[in-house]
């Protein structure tokens, strides 16, 4: 059951003594004992080809893509426990439109999952920091710090472009978004919530370490699990002549992988394995997948809409994959 006060909905608290399990986890090794009990059970449809080839596509994505989420976890925990909170109040210019595009390239600064730049951007707001540059923040942490640049580029090698056109395509969004809701956003669309990051004073900061580590590789690594899965059911089961129809089609080809993006919502240390595995999609395409991804997915949706409240998550990621797509194309059209 849920209890609601002050309109907002929550989950009754574990019962002592019980650990909660971030569902994607459980759902990643529930899979992953059903397919071992068929695999000791001998089960003659495994060794098929159409078996074979998603087995193939998903433990290539998941064995590349686990290096980099692990060390973007790592980083993403380092920073959370060890850099003051106050940080970035002291280093944005204080006037809100100069804020946003610096606050945007300070994104650089925390690799990891991006479900940890909601809370981050939340403790931003309420330390003083415009509401514009802490968006513009949230949307440029997970898309252009190094573990994911890096990641690109070793899933589309030979194509220094792709790094490029990503890292602009990120920072230029995140800008748009920034000076968008300084021109348009309204306060009362805001929900803030009381929640913490960085280090708390009397709290251990090793404790703190392996707590949002532990939080963000077992929550990343479960979306990442359902991604591979995902990406693989998508290359084994799809009908070349669907594939045809939609990669044919300059836009219809960026919509469908924008959709894709939304739908999956893989990690952003590992998306760029994903959007490779899709070769059947225009260099555009797939860059709309990079951008988007990060920025605008289900579970990205509803941790915005938890900590800032609905009214904001359902016009911010709307007019967040507006931009992005624009963007995307335009840099795509130019450098891809």
């Amino acid at each position: 059951m849920l209890d609601v006060r002050g309109g907002v909905a929550t989950a009754p608290a574990a019962l002592p003594g019980r650990r909660t399990v971030p569902w994607p986890w459980a759902v990643g090794v529930v899979m992953v004992a059903v397919a071992s009990a068929l695999v000791l059970a001998g089960t003659q449809w495994l060794n098929s080809p159409a078996v074979s080839a998603w087995r193939t596509v998903f433990l290539a994505i998941t064995v590349q893509a686990l290096p980099f989420l692990l060390l973007g976890t790592v980083l993403s925990g380092a920073i959370n426990a060890f850099v003051p909170a106050d940080l970035f109040t002291r280093i944005l210019p204080r006037r809100p439109a100069l804020a946003v595009p610096v606050a945007g390239a300070a994104g650089v600064v925390l690799p990891g999952c991006e479900c940890a730049s909601v809370p981050v951007a939340n403790s931003l707001i309420r330390r003083g920091v415009t509401p514009a540059a802490a968006f513009a923040f949230l949307l440029s942490a997970p898309a252009i710090n190094p573990v994911v640049l890096t990641a690109t580029a070793v899933a589309f090698p030979g194509s220094p472009a792709m790094v490029v056109a990503r890292l602009l395509a990120s920072l230029a969004t995140a800008a748009a978004m920034g000076w968008l809701w300084l021109w348009l956003g309204r306060e009362e669309w805001l929900r803030p919530t009381v929640r913490h990051t960085g280090h708390q004073p009397g709290h251990h900061r090793w404790t703190e370490f392996r707590r949002g580590f532990q939080h963000d590789f077992l929550h990343a690594g479960g979306f990442l699990v359902l991604g591979a899965m995902a990406a693989a059911t998508f290359n084994v089961t799809v009908p070349r002549t669907v594939l045809d129809t939609f990669s044919g089609s300059p836009w219809l080809s960026v919509l469908f992988l924008t959709a894709l993006a939304v739908l999956l919502a893989v990690c952003s240390e590992a998306d760029a394995f994903v959007a490779a595995s899709l070769s059947g999609f225009s260099p555009t395409a797939r860059l709309a997948f990079l951008v988007v991804g990060p920025m605008v997915d289900l579970k990205l949706i509803a941790l915005q809409a938890g900590t800032f409240g609905r009214a904001f998550a359902l016009r911010f990621s709307t007019a967040t994959t507006v931009v992005a797509v624009a963007v995307s194309v335009l840099i795509g059209g130019v450098l891809l």
